[in-house]
């Protein structure tokens, strides 16, 4: 039986929330676009997103023959020690050659996935379409193989947050991207990433280095001990109850969070509570599953909150 502590606020608790400044308009999610990536190869660039003829005439792009190509993702392998093995580095940026230190967010990904199934479909579009139209800043998204769990070490010798905090930094560093010490200005997730992101800001928070934003999708924020156990990534209750973000959320309430979530979601009940206790900046709670149809459907709301964070390269 769970505690107390597992029991959420009453149903009355639910709604969309926006902190003073901001208004309902910043909760809506602006649609859904396709990602259309292919060919993946470690160690190379290997995939540019073309837009058609109309789109580019519609982002002002002169000369629509040739079309130039937007959107770069590059996947390399490099050795972990944090981790104790190679794990993929995958770069997504809004055009081949971007200006050396360009900003870049890191983005988790779920249980069971990879730094290769990290972002969300349409993302890399979405980015590179919104930096063209200059209704962001350029910047750009980072994804790391984290393993299942829940971006912490379970197990000794692999300890996933120790190499997002202390060995990701000197990748993009060595990369010229991230600004002179490579640290990633924001962090994102999807499901447990979601979960991974809150605690990274909670561990850049607490070495006085907090990131300027949070943004997660659908974040596996459990209620019960019971349902958690099952993905055996916590060795006791108290272990979870440590690293938990919906029971440390005054940990992270200074920095500006965006929370998205779909109604049938199996973690919406978690992301309900954390919406009534952290009161985050944007807190959308709609139609959706937790499927890749509403992840998709986030991305363009998700990419400008993080944008307007966005600081210029150096």
């Amino acid at each position: 039986m769970d505690d107390p502590a597992d029991r959420g606020p009453s149903r009355a608790a639910e709604r969309e929330f926006v902190r003073p400044g901001h208004s309902r308009r910043s909760l809506l999610i602006a649609g859904t676009s396709a990602m259309g990536v292919a060919g993946f190869a470690v160690g190379v660039a290997t995939e540019t997103l073309p837009f058609g003829a109309a789109m580019q005439r519609a982002l002002g792009v002169a000369s629509p023959s040739p079309v130039t190509r937007l959107g770069h993702t590059r996947i390399e392998q490099v050795f972990s020690l944090a981790r104790g093995r190679p794990v993929d580095l995958v770069t997504t940026l809004p055009t081949r050659s971007p200006r050396p230190g360009l900003p870049m967010v890191l983005f988790l990904h779920g249980l069971r996935g990879s730094a290769r199934s990290a972002l969300p479909g349409g993302l890399l579009r979405q980015l590179s379409g919104d930096v063209a139209r200059g209704r962001v800043p350029p910047f750009g998204f980072v994804a790391v193989d984290g393993g299942d769990t829940y971006w912490h070490e379970h197990r000794r010798g692999d300890d996933p947050m120790a190499m997002l905090l202390e060995e990701l930094p000197g990748w993009l560093r060595e990369r010229g991207l991230g600004g002179a010490s490579g640290t990633p200005f924001a962090c994102a997730g999807t499901s447990m990433g979601g979960f991974g992101a809150l605690l990274y800001a909670r561990r850049r928070t607490e070495h006085r280095h907090p990131p300027a934003a949070i943004a997660t999708l659908s974040a596996a924020l459990l209620t019960s001990w019971t349902e958690m156990r099952k993905r055996r990534a916590f060795r006791d209750r108290a272990d979870w109850a440590s690293l938990d973000p919906l029971r440390n959320v005054l940990a992270t309430q200074d920095i500006p969070t965006g929370i998205w979530c779909g109604t049938n979601d199996r973690f919406i009940e978690g992301n309900r509570r954390f919406i009534a206790l952290a009161r985050p900046e944007i807190a959308y709670v709609g139609p959706g599953g937790h499927n890749e149809r509403f992840f998709r459907s986030a991305v363009p709301s998700l990419v400008r909150f993080l944008g307007k964070r966005a600081p210029s390269p150096a």
